[in-house]
């Protein structure tokens, strides 16, 4: 049955999107947990390099020794490497494949410096436009808040007609400037569509893990008799396993959003071409 997933038959609306996302992060969830937990553990390599050498987890940003810089960009690499192979992985199942643990490394390892070309290219395009907020870093929370969401809005016209370009890059061969320069070709006429599956399907997920972490330490409190050391480690697992759960639904959605960009798209260039044929 999970074949019959995708690609979609149709254009989707916003809901049927969202609907698909969630069937396959449904039909993917097993088989991609290892993979997410990968990913959330490599994010937090510099968090515990912090904890591991006795400072806050809160003094990362402060605390910038060269080694936490390089743990800083192997835990952003090898997360990368991590959500590249579940977005491969739902791909493979939901196509009706039965892809092997580890054969999509095959896949990605010689793409690898083209793969963290094209992160760097997206990060850039969308950080670049919050560089004003270095001039503000004397200012009150206030002001730079309200001047930050300013420009989250130049940063997210960018940024949301290029989040199709790791599929495009992973599934199509292209790579990283084309794969940009595709996605947003994909993505022309489509942003507000796309802005509005990926901010519901965001929120949604933030409700979901927030009940479920607090049900989880509602459960811890009386187990642990309000031991507060006993506490704060239960809460680090119970957000790593959340943590895991996200990574798969944002990534199936992620690939519903491609998918239906790709039908519209392919769609509407076959209809130009037939009735320039006729």
């Amino acid at each position: 049955m999970a074949g019959s997933l995708y690609p979609p038959p149709r254009p989707l609306a916003v809901g049927e999107t969202l609907d698909l996302g969630f069937r396959i992060f449904r039909a993917t969830l097993l088989t991609c947990l290892m993979y997410s937990g990968v990913a959330v553990i490599a994010g937090e390599l510099p968090g515990i390099y912090n904890v591991a050498m006795g400072r806050a987890v809160t003094d990362a940003l402060e605390v910038r020794s060269l080694t936490s810089w390089v743990l800083t960009f192997a835990g952003t690499a090898a997360c990368a490497v991590m959500c590249c192979a579940i977005l491969l992985r739902q791909h493979a199942v939901v196509t009706g494949g039965r892809p092997r643990t580890g054969v999509e490394f095959a896949a990605l390892l010689p793409r690898l410096p083209g793969l963290l070309l094209l992160v760097f290219l997206v990060v850039v395009a969308t950080c670049v436009w919050f560089l004003p907020l270095l001039a503000l870093r004397s200012s009150d929370i206030l002001t730079q808040a309200l001047f930050a969401a300013l420009l989250a809005i130049p940063a997210s016209y960018v940024s949301v007609p290029l989040v199709a370009a790791m599929p495009v890059f992973l599934l199509t061969g292209a790579g990283p400037v084309a794969s940009l320069v595709r996605s947003w070709r994909l993505a022309h006429g489509s942003w507000w569509r796309l802005a509005a599956i990926y901010t519901v399907g965001l929120l949604l997920l933030i409700v979901l893990l927030t009940i479920a972490g607090a049900l989880a330490m509602m459960v811890a409190v009386p187990i642990t008799g309000g031991d507060l050391a006993v506490l704060s480690a239960v809460n680090s697992v119970v957000v790593v396993m959340l943590s895991a759960l996200g990574w798969p639904f944002l990534i199936g959605l992620v690939l519903a959003a491609y998918g239906d960009l790709t039908v519209r798209r392919e769609g509407a260039d076959l209809a130009q071409k037939i009735a320039a044929a006729g």
